[in-house]
C-alpha cells in the first residue's frame, strides 16, 4: 500500500528538513518545496494527501494559496506559521484551512495532527457522494452544493467534512466532544473556534438567515442539530 504523501512548503531550508525527517521516519512520504511557484507546478503531477503551508512565503500570499488549495484540491491542508494571533488563525480556517500550528512547534506535534487530519479524511468505501436535502444537493467527490436551479457553489475539503457529519446523523444533536472525536484535531478553544468558522461559512453557502438558521441549529451549550430531510445516492 502506498503510504500518505505529504507536502511542506515552507521557504526556510531547517524547517523543511526537520519536517521531512520526522514524517518520514513515521512511515509518510514527502515533497519540499520552498516557494509556492515550485509547489503549484508539482501539483501536475502529484496528489497529496496532506500539505503543510507556511504563510509568510517569498513568492506568494500564503493565504492565497490555502483558499486555492481547499477549492481545487482534496488534500487536507495544515498552516504552520509564526503568526500567533487569534485574527490570523481564524482567517487561515475561514479560507479552508484543517488545522493550524504556530512555530516554533515540535515535530511530533505536526506528526500527529498529519495522522489526525487523514484518521478524519479516510472515505468510507460504502458511502454515497451525494445528497439531497432541503432544495440542495451535495457532491462530495466534486466540493459542490448545487440548488434547484442547477446553480453551484463550491465548499472547502474542511467544511465538507462538517456538512457530512450533518448529514449522516440529521435531526441528532452532535456535540462539541461528537465532532472532535469524528473529525480530529485538539479538543480546546482553537478547534471549537474552527468548527464555529466552518459552520458560519457552510450557512452563508446554503443562504440561511444569519440570525435564525433553518438547517444548522446552534443548541448553546449542547452542540449543533441539522433538521432537514437527507436522502443520500
Amino acid at each position: 500500500m502506498t503510504q500518505p504523501l505529504v507536502a511542506i512548503l515552507d521557504d526556510e531550508p531547517e524547517i523543511r528538513r526537520m519536517l521531512s525527517g520526522a514524517l518520514e521516519d513515521a512511515g509518510f512520504r514527502t515533497a519540499s518545496f520552498a516557494r509556492a511557484t515550485e509547489f503549484e507546478a508539482a501539483l501536475a503531477s502529484m496528489a497529496p494527501d496532506v500539505c503543510l503551508v507556511d504563510l509568510g512565503l517569498p513568492d506568494r500570499d500564503g493565504l492565497t494559496l490555502v483558499h486555492r488549495l481547499a477549492l481545487e484540491s482534496g488534500a487536507s491542508i495544515i498552516i504552520i506559521s509564526g503568526r500567533a494571533q487569534v485574527q490570523d488563525r481564524v482567517t487561515g480556517l475561514e479560507l479552508g484551512a484543517d488545522d493550524y500550528i504556530i512555530k516554533p512547534f515540535e515535530p511530533a506535534e505536526v506528526v500527529a495532527r498529519v495522522r489526525a487530519r487523514l484518521r478524519s479524511a479516510k472515505p468510507d468505501p460504502l458511502a454515497s457522494n451525494t445528497a439531497r436535502f432541503a432544495g440542495w444537493t451535495a457532491h462530495f467527490d466534486r466540493y459542490v452544493l448545487e440548488d434547484d436551479r442547477g446553480e453551484e457553489v463550491t465548499f472547502s475539503h474542511a467544511e465538507g467534512e462538517v456538512l457530512r457529519l450533518f448529514l449522516d446523523a440529521p435531526k441528532r444533536l452532535i456535540s462539541r466532544a461528537q465532532m472532535q472525536e469524528s473529525l480530529g484535531g485538539v479538543a480546546g478553544e482553537s478547534f471549537d473556534r474552527a468548527m464555529d468558522v466552518r459552520i458560519s461559512r457552510l450557512r452563508t453557502k446554503l443562504r440561511e438567515d444569519p440570525k435564525n438558521p433553518r438547517l444548522i441549529k446552534t443548541i448553546y451549550g449542547a452542540g449543533y442539530i441539522f433538521l432537514g430531510d437527507v436522502r443520500w445516492g
